[in-house]
């Protein structure tokens, strides 16, 4: 894909996310007017967990506790029966408590709005950093997670081997306009559209200017 069809495939990805609810932590800031507490949280939670489970769990855990200090006031106990069944609940438990320990030590209680602090707390990587950037905070990032990663290489667009690789080599080429909502738009299209395996291409309204990379069989 060349850089002059980003407009048509940013239409067709906006059409489609019309049709289809969005992913749990957008749906999350959304609700909860971008509080970068929650956002952080529920990304956590979100990690190697379908979006209904990282939905519940997340609700269950904020109307027991939504600040640091409220977390650490929970047992640990009641933090795992509150984000049950989401994967790797009890290590998630001691992640969010170190994580909250670690905002008030640090950060007076508030959750930075700069990547590089961000990436200082356990448990938060580049995709999650970013995602408490753009939705918690409102500025500029890309998150790339498995979505972005196979779907802009499979158009062409970039030729990366990782997910970090892709997101510097976005931030290179992709016009800011796109950064904030390539997430959320390509995530709903991987789940919808553009499967990993054997994607509906002759559905596809990108169809014409993709190159398909490493796609072999499509329906």
């Amino acid at each position: 894909m060349k850089s002059e069809h980003l407009g048509l495939a940013f239409r067709v990805l906006r059409k489609n996310r019309k049709n289809h609810a969005a992913a749990s932590v957008t749906q999350i800031a959304t609700a909860t007017e971008s509080r970068p507490f929650r956002v952080l949280v529920s990304c956590i939670i979100s990690l190697r967990t379908k979006d209904e489970v990282t939905a519940a769990a997340s609700n269950r855990l904020f109307n027991l506790a939504d600040t640091p200090e409220s977390i650490l006031k929970l047992k640990h106990e009641t933090i795992e029966k509150a984000i049950f069944p989401c994967g790797f609940y009890r290590n998630k438990t001691r992640t969010l408590q170190d994580i909250s320990r670690d905002l008030l030590n640090r950060f007076g209680g508030s959750v930075p709005d700069c990547l590089e602090d961000l990436l200082t707390l356990k448990g938060v990587g580049r995709k999650t950093a970013n995602l408490v950037l753009t939705l918690g905070h409102g500025k500029p990032g890309i998150c790339v997670d498995v979505h972005v990663h196979r779907i802009v290489n499979r158009w062409g667009y970039v030729r990366t081997q990782s997910p970090d690789d892709t997101e510097f080599a976005l931030r290179e080429i992709l016009p800011k306009r796109y950064w904030i909502p390539i997430n959320d738009l390509l995530v709903v299209y991987g789940q919808t559209v553009c499967r990993p395996v054997s994607p509906y291409c002759s559905q596809c309204e990108i169809n014409e200017v993709c190159q398909k990379v490493g796609v072999e069989k499509s329906r």
